[in-house]
């Protein structure tokens, strides 16, 4: 009759108390699972299996569990209410990551779950690495970029990780896709995580706005008031993160990351939206994470507010909040006065050359950009090759131009550590030809990829074309977005952009001939670039430039440091790459100046 009786109706947080064994490979804290080690996961976890509510979402930073939450989510159904399950995942390769390296091994290690799910290596085992039968259920990880698998089978429990890195289909949204899979199930759960993107594009934020939106709140040990804990509350010496520390809003005593812990063990959630009835939303900073110390986040706030692209990391992965574009576009004039008089030698602060050329129909656009500490850039010459590029001609001029020696204001001879040479117009083999035997010479064949959240290097480079030559994927979304954060930086030092006197109007004009629009596509709101102006071959330029350091892998500050000034001798770029992550740089004081 035991046998026969059903499981002992649990929420998810008592299972994994109960049951959950974290495994040594997949978590810095292997062994028995503890909600009360982040109290915050206990009310996000018990929402899912609420009878009143059908859809959970969850917008937090990284660092906070939302994995573990799915994990658990997982192990609960499999082992005391079988369903159909679904975990989507932003790519197929990541449904593989996952289901290897953290779905296998909680199943081997939590002893509840190891009798349920076959061994993969049986010979009539339906467990594979995508799809993993039980009694009463199975579990399919998916990719967001792959239609069918969304559409394949009814579902109960949809799990989506990572939203806002997922790809539009050609059949349409794949969260519309896969919440029709669950549309026969009258019990049907929804859980949604990830860490938020851009205003207005995230789809976190987007879903997070439809819930009763609810907040932690913790209480203060001192005078007892509640409050969310927020970034500005933060506060440290001059040059010394170690003292960082939390004043509580109220009564501003000082807590430690002690006291903060305490706090959040005491802490619980409210909603801010009580009339929206079946979907819960749950909002959470890094400052929640028991696995941040303040003195951490302060140094990676220090070292991520130099870069406006380094910030945004910053707001989206540690704040988890939405960042906010302060415009869509550069203004050409603003931009034309940051002209400068460097005569006619390579100012003294570059420590790097590279360069970025743009293939037109009858000619070669080439910029060579100089780098130095924190990446603040010199345009140091433009030009335009004559020349038609299915001819040898032109395509000779420009490896004399690369080859060229630059002569510094310090005497120090630079040569172009790297270039990127665009593959993707209506002249590929005539690239290929000139790129592939100069590899040795660090000239890069590269391919722009448009779409918003690309990395700016996407992977490996390919040889898949008929010459085998090496071909670089550039997120061009991406580098532009760096572009012209950039050129929006007043004040000069890290990011800021210097151009020569000598340059043009129209120059500026091609640098600024894009801006950011946000159009409806299937089902999703989404950032596209478009042109303003006929000419844009100075941002391609430099767009390419910004690759070819990326592609080149170095350390520009690990250089300058070598020498212990801004500027060092032409050196082996092998020997600059970084062998560790360097020390942050300590300045600054209270965070309020950066908004």
């Amino acid at each position: 009759m035991k046998a026969l009786a059903p499981p002992p109706e649990l929420k998810i947080s008592e299972w994994a108390d109960q049951y959950r064994v974290l495994s040594r490979e997949a978590s810095a804290e292997a062994g028995t699972w503890s909600t009360e080690r982040a109290e915050y996961q206990r009310g996000i976890m018990d929402a899912i299996t609420d009878e009143k509510i059908d859809e959970v979402v969850v917008m937090s930073s990284a660092q906070v569990g939302k994995t573990e939450i799915i994990l658990n989510t997982i192990g609960y159904y499999i082992s005391q209410d079988a369903s159909p399950i679904m975990c989507i995942q932003p790519t197929l390769d990541m449904a593989a990551t996952f289901s290897k390296d953290r779905l296998s091994p909680m199943l081997r290690d939590t002893p509840v779950l190891t009798d349920k799910v076959k061994d993969p290596r049986s010979r009539d085992s339906n467990n594979t690495t995508y799809h993993k039968t039980f009694e009463g259920g199975h579990i399919t990880l998916v990719g967001s970029n792959s239609a069918a698998s969304l559409a394949s089978r009814p579902i109960r429990v949809l799990l989506f990780d990572e939203v806002d890195r997922y790809t539009v289909t050609s059949e349409g949204d794949s969260i519309a896709l896969a919440k029709k899979r669950a549309m026969t199930f009258w019990n049907k759960k929804t859980v949604m995580v990830s860490t938020p993107t851009n205003e207005g594009s995230s789809r976190i934020a987007s879903a997070f706005e439809e819930t009763d939106k609810r907040e932690y709140h913790v209480p203060c040990f001192e005078c007892g008031e509640d409050q969310i804990l927020k970034w500005k509350n933060v506060h440290w010496e001059q040059d010394k993160p170690e003292t960082a520390c939390y004043t509580c809003e109220h009564c501003g005593a000082v807590w430690d990351d002690a006291a903060r812990y305490r706090a959040i063990r005491r802490g619980h959630w409210r909603a801010t939206a009580p009339d929206v009835v079946g979907k819960a939303g749950f909002r959470l900073s890094g400052l929640y994470s028991p696995w941040t110390s303040l003195e951490n986040a302060v140094r990676e706030f220090l070292e991520a507010k130099k870069l406006p692209e380094t910030l945004r990391v910053f707001v989206n992965a540690f704040l988890g909040e939405t960042w906010t574009d302060e415009g869509e576009r550069v203004d050409d004039f603003d931009i034309a006065s940051h002209r400068e008089d460097y005569g006619e030698k390579v100012p003294e602060g570059v420590v790097v050359l590279t360069a970025g050329c743009d293939v037109q129909s009858d000619r070669l656009e080439v910029e060579v950009v100089g780098f130095g500490v924190d990446e603040e850039s010199w345009s140091v010459d433009y030009r335009t090759l004559y020349g038609d590029p299915n001819s040898a001609g032109v395509w000779a001029e420009l490896d004399a131009y690369l080859s060229l020696i630059w002569e510094r204001e310090d005497g120090v001879e630079l040569t172009i550590k790297g270039s990127c040479v665009d593959s993707g117009g209506h002249h590929t083999q005539s690239v290929y030809r000139f790129c592939k035997p100069r590899l040795g010479k660090r000239i890069f064949a590269i391919k722009g990829i448009g779409g918003e959240g690309k990395p700016l290097l996407n992977g490996r480079p390919s040889t898949n074309n008929n010459l085998k030559c090496k071909l670089w994927s550039i997120g061009v979304d991406t580098a532009k977005e760096i572009v012209y954060s950039r050129l929006k930086i007043k004040e000069q030092g890290a990011g800021y952009c210097h151009f020569p006197q000598h340059y043009t109007d129209e120059y500026f004009k091609q640098l600024t001939a894009e801006k950011v629009v946000k159009k409806y596509h299937k089902g999703f709101h989404r950032r596209e670039w478009i042109k303003v102006r006929p000419r844009n071959e100075a941002l391609d330029c430099r767009v390419y430039a910004l690759a070819a350091l990326n592609i080149l892998g170095i350390s520009v500050n690990m250089l300058a440091q070598k020498s212990g000034k801004s500027g060092v001798k032409d050196v082996d770029i092998e020997k600059a790459r970084p062998k560790r992550r360097q020390t942050p740089r300590k300045s600054g004081n209270f965070v309020q100046g950066w908004r």
